[in-house]
């Protein structure tokens, strides 16, 4: 077994040190490494830079050689029957992915912290760790997936086991005074863990998430573990996830949790972000972290590892985390309308989909994706938005064409049971063959050409099948995604914004629109429209209040450089999406099937 001691040393210069010991034969080498990225999140991260110092010992403290050979490697040659190796890592990273520690909190990911001996990976791993010598940390505690040994109490500082290298970097840990709600579905615990203060209704947030892991459960069969943790750090503003086999690490609004002096049935659109966000990182405990692409069996976190089929990996959990939604009641079928046309309108607002495949989108993750550059809502698409469409295209696909004998669920069920449960990486083909034998037809033709053409994908039949009409509609104000009919004029300016001390910076522009053509670009900041100061409220208006193809003069800073055009207003595109409800019978039969009372 090898050993890993980890203490939070100096939480105000956010300093853990971590302490290697493992038995070794004299004479040989052995090379240590830390990953170059983890998975589940597709951007070389170099969590070796993080490491500040580092030496080896052997059994008798004599000093044993560190070779460093790349970024992130090291090797040395024991010299007698045991190696201890001290290092420390700064860790302040207040993300989903690394590690943070300071007077507040700590977290780490495995793999950000802990060195593998290659030569020694499957062994079983033993995982001390150690609170805070300050006393000021005493009511700390330990949230983490990991295997508890027989004398270490849930919560407790002490002794954590880990089948093997791979297992131990899988189990994120959060250390502090958290708060912790439980509940239990077919017999797995779940925990809540929030790492800092909020003002949610905890309760009603447990009974809304169990309803969304009894539908997962439900859906694959089984829960393949034996308990659940899902950990948040509560910020002021922030978004986002990471799955893992038996736990989630969220980050997100304190002020995103249910109201407590809110009524049951009103759930704000930020709470129902919040419990997509908990379904989608749920899901993933099956797909992907389980059910997964052949070039990720096993993982090589050392470089790159590329695959086409991160659009079913993401875009299918993305198209389940709302629609499971709708189907545990969490929210009725008008609002589970309205998230997916916002899904359907960020696919179509940009020609990204235009001139990227959605395989190409997977491969290069990478780069085009996790580094997107300014111009990234004109090129890329995304696998995540445009997955989740095709992944309602071959759900309404094999229902219509089985007579809802099957649907997307049995084809998650199948891939569950034959590349889930055996570890065997899965290949597009497998999606395609499944798929056939459900439709009881051959539909590769059409399914290929969604995974690989650069053309639109369109659901007007699919869904008016089911009682449902694409619209394309006009964008209702210029800095959301709301839709509204093409009936009146509404003011475009092709730009998305945020707030800024002296005006807006420019987030996005979207080719061939007025903002394009007026010369703005990404950072700018601009200051003034028709000689007046400008607020995320005052551009509305002024464009409001002006008649189609009216000009402008427009003010912005370009890094330190004042920058005058012309900006001329336009009435917006017919480029977003919503769904109409035309005929409540079929939709009432689509609803009967997806969602059975």
């Amino acid at each position: 077994m090898i050993q890993y001691q980890i203490s939070p040393s100096n939480p105000n210069s956010h300093l853990f040190e971590v302490l290697l010991s493992f038995k070794s034969t004299p004479g040989q080498s052995y090379t240590l490494s830390l990953p170059a990225w983890l998975p589940g999140s597709y951007m070389i991260r170099d969590f070796a830079k993080n490491i500040t110092q580092i030496h080896a010992l052997g059994s008798q403290e004599q000093a044993i050689a560190l070779t460093k050979t790349d970024k992130q490697t090291w090797s040395l040659q024991a010299c007698d029957e045991q190696v201890q190796v001290r290092y420390q890592i700064f860790a302040f990273d207040l993300s989903v992915r690394t590690a943070y520690l300071d007077s507040q909190r700590g977290f780490f990911n495995g793999s950000s912290t802990f060195l593998q001996v290659t030569e020694l990976s499957e062994l079983s791993c033993e995982l001390i760790i150690q609170p805070s010598a300050n006393t000021a940390h005493s009511q700390w505690r330990v949230a983490t997936g990991l295997t508890r040994a027989k004398e270490t109490e849930k919560f407790q500082f002490g002794r954590y086991i880990a089948d093997n290298y791979q297992h131990l970097i899988d189990c994120p840990v959060a250390i502090g005074v958290f708060d912790c709600t439980e509940f239990t579905v077919e017999g797995v615990v779940h925990h809540l863990v929030f790492t800092s203060k909020h003002y949610g209704d905890a309760q009603r947030l447990a009974a809304d998430v169990s309803k969304l892991c009894q539908h997962h459960i439900n859906l694959f069969g089984e829960a393949p573990f034996k308990e659940y943790w899902f950990i948040t750090h509560l910020q002021a503003q922030g978004f986002g996830g990471l799955e893992h086999k038996n736990s989630t690490i969220l980050q997100a609004s304190r002020f995103d949790l249910p109201n407590p002096q809110q009524t049951h049935a009103d759930l704000s659109d930020n709470y129902k972000t919040f419990l997509s966000l908990c379904s989608h990182e749920y899901f993933h405990a099956w797909n992907v972290c389980r059910i997964k692409p052949k070039e990720f069996v096993p993982y090589n976190l050392q470089q790159e590892s590329y695959t086409k089929q991160l659009w079913a990996f993401e875009g299918f959990t993305s198209y389940y985390d709302d629609f499971s939604l709708y189907r545990t009641g969490l929210i009725d079928f008008d609002a589970y309308l309205t998230i997916l046309a916002k899904t359907a309108t960020r696919v179509y607002r940009g020609a990204g989909e235009l001139k990227q495949s959605i395989t190409a989108s997977s491969f290069d993750a990478w780069t085009k994706f996790y580094q997107q550059g300014p111009d990234a809502v004109n090129n890329i698409v995304s696998y995540y938005a445009k997955g989740a469409l095709i992944a309602l295209w071959l759900d309404l696909t094999i229902r219509s064409k089985s007579n809802n004998k099957y649907s997307l669920d049995t084809l998650m069920r199948e891939l569950w049971i034959h590349f889930g449960r055996t570890n065997t990486g899965t290949t597009e083909e497998d999606f395609i063959n499944i798929a056939n034998l459900l439709c009881g037809e051959d539909i590769s033709t059409t399914f290929k050409h969604h995974l690989d053409s650069n053309q639109r994908i369109d659901l007007s039949h699919d869904l008016a099948n089911y009682g449902v009409e694409l619209q394309k509609q006009k964008f209702k104000k210029l800095n959301s995604l709301e839709t509204t009919s093409a009936a009146h004029y509404h003011a475009y300016l092709g730009a998305q914004y945020k707030a800024h001390t002296f005006g807006l910076t420019i987030t996005q522009v979207l080719e061939n629109s007025p903002a394009a053509d007026a010369g703005l670009a990404v950072n700018d900041i601009l200051i003034a429209v028709d000689n007046l100061k400008i607020s995320e409220h005052s551009i509305q208006a002024i464009l409001d209040h002006l008649s189609v193809n009216s000009e402008l003069t427009c003010h912005f800073f370009r890094d330190d450089q004042l920058l005058t055009s012309t900006l001329q207003v336009t009435d917006s595109p017919l480029a977003g999406i919503a769904f109409k409800v035309i005929d409540d019978k079929l939709v009432t039969q689509w609803q009967e099937v997806i969602a059975p009372k």
